[in-house]
């Protein structure tokens, strides 16, 4: 199952290292990466294969608690429903 894994917050050292080194540790593949900073704001969008036995519900909470050690925002969404949500 592919999802989109969106991380938006202030700018600091470790946030693609941390939220990389999660992925991981809970057996997701990164796809695809896009990460900009602009002033002192980081935003990040990911496309990731979950091909693994844990649930999407698990990996979703590792990595929100993952975002907030980090101070940053994560979220994460099935690809299918990323699509109609941003279909017109």
């Amino acid at each position: 199952m592919k999802a989109i894994l969106t991380v938006i917050g202030k700018d600091k050292v470790g946030i693609i290292a941390g939220i990389s080194s999660e992925l991981k540790n809970l057996n997701v593949n990164i796809l695809d990466v896009n990460q900009t900073i602009m002033g002192d704001s980081f935003a990040m969008m990911m496309m990731v294969d979950i091909n693994s036995s844990e649930n999407f519900d698990k990996i979703k909470d590792s990595l929100i608690a993952k975002g907030e050690e980090l101070e940053v925002e994560v979220k994460i969404q099935r690809e299918e429903i990323f699509k109609s949500m941003h279909t017109i």
